[in-house]
């Protein structure tokens, strides 16, 4: 089985989110599995700095007036996985992250950088390239109109599944695409590609695409609702028979308190104990007071309103009345940012907070914290907390997507079964979040129990296996 794995970000070449995770750890996986399948990226500076490329197709032109562009070859860092990378200077290689510029705006030609790797990715998918996939695989809105694509295309071709791995974001841009691209005038209406007389990459994608999925099966069920759909809770419904949730597993030896080379002792469940030495060094880095007892809450997030952190910032007085500490690592909205840091400025021996993405850090917060927060409003899946429970770091998660999917609850029913892994509330109110922590720093100070609730967590299997085999499934279901 061939598939094209096509998407804008894959770890740890360029990574903004979950789906750079994704990106690498589910090929390999699938690898691993039998299926021969290979990535396709832009051509972003890093890209080209990180892999040793070696052309394959040269002379792309996909519409008008652009400059012909090149098609590399590659194998992604660890030799497992080969890479096809999109080469375009005058689209890709600018300072700044793949959708924003360093001022934090989004770059003025987004429709132009993603609609050529949809373009791309369909010249792959009616084989016309050296590759013939059986499946192409895309991701989020900057892939969504590899169906588009596709299905005005006479000849024999891919079949498409289109993964959503956050509804918020759907890549909308002007009408004038539809013909930049050579699509059909009639692809722009109500049904096809046409948002409130504009042009949505991710409804495309939806809308086109042979299956969709999502990554978890509580956010397939959220997205076609009102709440959570983002204006496409009507078509998401009209398509639940071809829609389906899988939820994400996680990179098992990058993140491995065994032998993750971050931390600054290893343990696992036969030597928990020596978890609090990474404690004490998350501590001595963050400048926050050494302590016996005081609990160290984790967060690393996007600091945005969907991560629920506008929830955690009236009680963070509350919390830290106690003496607990936080250890809070993260950017996005700069109101957010700037409230957190003062908030570290007004409790300077309690509260720690790094501005910006730190690889290193996120582990060792990982490792060392007690606890770890989630309060999203919503989460498609969510890696974290996933991240946390194999490190028994306990996670606090609100009641939603794949968080529901993945943290059972520390009922008292749950903690006689040995089941339980961290702590759910279901409401978005500060003050159920609040009565949810110090449910959690109750439950800390009984140490037999913690540790109990510890090695439940730690005892879960989030590996890529379970998942890549559901996505095999599907894709051999999707070919017949």
């Amino acid at each position: 089985m061939r598939v094209l794995f096509v998407t804008s970000e894959a770890y740890p070449l360029v990574k903004t989110g979950g789906l750079g995770d994704v990106s690498f750890a589910l090929p390999n996986a699938l690898r691993v599995l039998g299926v021969d399948v290979r990535l396709l990226l832009p051509g972003y500076p890093a890209v080209l700095r990180q892999l040793s490329l070696v052309e394959v197709h040269e002379d792309i032109r996909l519409y008008p007036l652009q400059e012909p562009v090149r098609l590399l070859v590659g194998t992604m860092p660890g030799g497992l996985t080969p890479v096809y990378v999109i080469d375009c200077p005058d689209l890709y290689v600018r300072e700044g992250g793949p959708y924003q510029a360093p001022d934090g705006s989004d770059w003025y030609d987004n429709e132009l950088r993603f609609g050529l790797l949809s373009k791309v990715a369909a010249l792959f998918g009616n084989h016309s390239l050296l590759f013939k996939p059986d499946i192409i695989h895309c991701n989020d809105w900057p892939t969504g109109l590899v169906p588009a694509f596709l299905r005005f295309i006479p000849q024999p071709r891919a079949r498409c599944v289109m993964s959503i791995h956050n509804m918020a974001y759907q890549g909308i841009f002007g009408p004038e695409v539809v013909e930049l691209f050579g699509l059909p005038p009639e692809s722009f209406s109500m049904f096809g590609l046409e948002y409130h007389g504009q042009v949505s990459f991710l409804k495309a994608g939806l809308f086109y695409a042979d299956w969709i999925t999502t990554v978890s099966p509580t956010y397939a069920k959220e997205i076609q609702s009102l709440k959570y759909g983002c204006g496409l809770e009507g078509l998401l419904s009209e398509r639940r028979e071809n829609l389906s949730g899988i939820v994400n597993g996680i990179d098992m030896v990058a993140w491995n308190p065994e032998s993750d080379p971050f931390l600054s002792r290893h343990y696992g469940v036969k030597n928990l104990p020596v978890k609090v030495r990474n404690t004490q060094a998350l501590r001595a880095r963050l400048k926050l007071p050494p302590s016996k007892k005081a609990p160290l809450l984790g967060l690393i997030s996007r600091l945005t309103e969907q991560k629920g952190i506008d929830l955690l910032l009236p009680i963070i007085p509350e919390i830290v009345k106690t003496g607990t500490q936080l250890a809070i690592l993260g950017s996005g909205d700069k109101a957010l940012e700037e409230e957190l840091q003062q908030l570290a400025k007004l409790y300077p021996k309690l509260i720690s907070v790094s501005i910006g993405y730190d690889e290193a850090l996120s582990h060792q917060i990982e490792a060392g914290a007690d606890m770890f927060l989630m309060p999203s409003r919503f989460e498609p899946c969510g890696l974290n907390q996933m991240y946390s429970m194999r490190y028994g770091t306990i996670p606090i998660v609100r009641c939603t997507g794949g968080l529901a999917d993945t943290v059972v609850d520390a009922s008292p029913v749950n903690l006689r079964s040995k089941t339980a892994t961290g702590f759910v509330f279901e409401g978005e109110s500060s003050g159920e979040l609040l009565s949810c922590v110090q449910r959690a720093l109750g439950l800390f100070r009984q140490k037999s129990v913690w540790r109990s609730l510890q090695l439940s967590a730690m005892s879960r299997d989030f590996s890529w296996e379970k998942s890549a085999r559901e996505y095999v499934a599907l894709y051999q279901r999707l070919l017949g």
